[in-house]
C-alpha cells in the first residue's frame, strides 16, 4: 500500500506507522486533526514528500470534520486546522506547501459540499503526483549511477518518506530496474535510527543489497574507497543550502574531501529559493531522544541536550540536484529547476 492515503469508507487518513518498523508493520487511521498532528510530531509519518501529502490530506480531513453550518465558518475551521498542522514541523517545507495548495483549491468553492470535494480531490492529486514525480526523478537520477556502484545514503528517502517509490532510494530503485548492479551503504541515522530501522527494511524487502553502518563510520568507508556516490534526500532547499536530517552536512564534507560525488534527490516542491539558510528555523527535538534508546536510559537524566532534527549543507558541497525535471549542476537557478523539461 501507499505510505499515506485516504480511506473513503471512513473519510479519514490511513498511514503506515513508521515508529514500529522494522519489528512490526501496522497501518493506522487518523480521524481527527489532533491524531494527525500527533502522528506527524512523533514521526509515524515522516519524510518531506510524505509530509506534503499529510498536509494536503489534513486539510481534507478538517473539511470533513468541520460541523459548521455556513461556508464562511467552515473555511475558518479549516484555516485553524491548517495553522495547527503547519506548526507541527517547521523545517520541512513540503508540509506547509501541501496545506497551502489544498487551501488554494477551496477558493472557488460555493458551498460546504464543494469545500469537501475540492479539498479531497486536490489532496489526492498531491499524492498521485508525488508517485509520478518520484518515478521521473528516479529515471533522471539513475543516469548518474554506473553498473557496480555502491551508494551511501543517510536517513530514509525511500518510499516510506514519500507516498511511494522514493527520492534517493527511488534513484537506486530506478537504476536497479534498468539492470544495474547497485549496492547500498545505509547510515543508521541517530538518534531515531531511520536508516537502520526503515531504509534497510525497505531495501531488504526489495532484495537490494544493503550494508548498515553507524553514522560515524562514513569517513572510514569513504577513505577506504568503499563508496562510489552519496545520495540523500532533502526537507527544504534554499538558495544557499540543503536542509536534511542531522548528519548530512558531515557526510558532505567527508565526500568532498575524498572526491565522492554528493547528490541531493528532491522534488521541486522541496525548493524554497526565495529564502536563505539563516532564515530557516531548524526543529529542535525532545532531549529524551538522546537520553534513551527505546526504553533504556543511555545518558544521565540531568545532562544538557542539544537535539536539532536537521542541519544545513552548503550548496558548494553539492555535486548536483536530482529532480523530476532533470539533473542540475551548480550554479543552481530556480527558474531552470522549475521550468526545465
Amino acid at each position: 500500500m501507499r505510505t499515506i492515503d485516504w480511506n473513503k469508507n471512513n473519510n479519514n487518513i490511513t498511514m503506515i506507522d513508521q515508529t514500529l518498523l522494522p519489528a512490526e508493520y501496522k497501518v493506522i487511521e487518523c480521524s481527527t486533526i489532533d491524531t494527525l498532528c500527533e502522528a506527524i510530531k512523533s514521526l509515524r509519518v515522516r519524510g518531506a514528500p510524505a509530509l506534503g501529502a499529510a498536509g494536503g490530506f489534513g486539510v481534507a480531513l478538517a473539511a470533513f470534520r468541520s460541523n459548521a453550518s455556513s461556508l464562511d465558518r467552515s473555511i475558518d475551521d479549516i484555516q485553524d486546522a491548517a495553522n495547527t498542522i503547519i506548526a507541527t514541523r517547521p523545517t520541512a517545507v513540503n508540509l506547509s506547501w501541501g496545506v497551502k495548495r489544498v487551501l488554494g483549491a477551496l477558493e472557488d468553492a460555493k458551498n460546504i459540499k464543494e469545500v469537501r470535494m475540492f479539498a479531497l480531490d486536490e489532496a489526492k492529486a498531491i499524492a498521485d503526483e508525488d508517485v509520478e514525480k518520484n518515478m521521473q526523478l528516479g529515471e533522471h537520477g539513475a543516469t548518474l549511477l554506473e553498473d557496480g556502484d555502491t551508494v551511501m545514503t543517510h536517513c530514509n528517502a525511500g518510499r516510506l518518506a514519500c507516498v511511494d517509490w522514493g527520492t534517493a532510494l527511488g534513484v537506486i530503485r530506478s537504476a536497479r530496474a534498468q539492470g544495474k548492479d547497485i549496492k547500498v551503504i545505509s547510515c543508521e541515522t541517530r538518534p531515531l535510527n531511520q536508516g537502520s530501522r526503515i531504509t534497510t527494511w525497505e531495501l531488504m524487502e526489495d532484495k537490494i543489497p544493503v550494508t548498515l553502518i553507524t553514522d560515524s563510520m562514513s569517513g572510514h568507508v569513504m577513505r577506504k574507497g568503499m563508496v562510489d556516490k552519496v545520495i540523500v534526500g532533502a526537507d527544504r532547499i534554499t538558495q544557499d543550502a540543503v536542509f536534511n536530517k542531522i548528519g548530512t552536512y558531515t557526510h558532505s564534507v567527508i565526500a568532498k574531501e575524498h572526491q565522492v560525488p554528493f547528490y541531493v534527490a528532491a522534488p521541486v516542491s522541496t525548493f524554497d529559493f526565495e529564502r536563505f539558510e539563516d532564515e530557516i528555523e531548524i526543529e529542535l527535538r525532545k532531549p529524551e531522544e538522546l537520553k534513551y534508546f527505546g526504553n533504556h536510559q543511555i545518558a544521565p537524566l540531568g545532562v544538557n541536550v542539544y537535539n536539532p532534527a536537521f542541519d544545513a549543507t552548503p550548496m558548494e558541497n553539492v555535486t548536483a540536484l536530482i529532480t523530476e525535471n532533470g539533473v542540475f549542476y551548480p550554479p543552481f537557478l530556480l527558474n531552470e529547476v522549475k521550468v526545465h523539461t
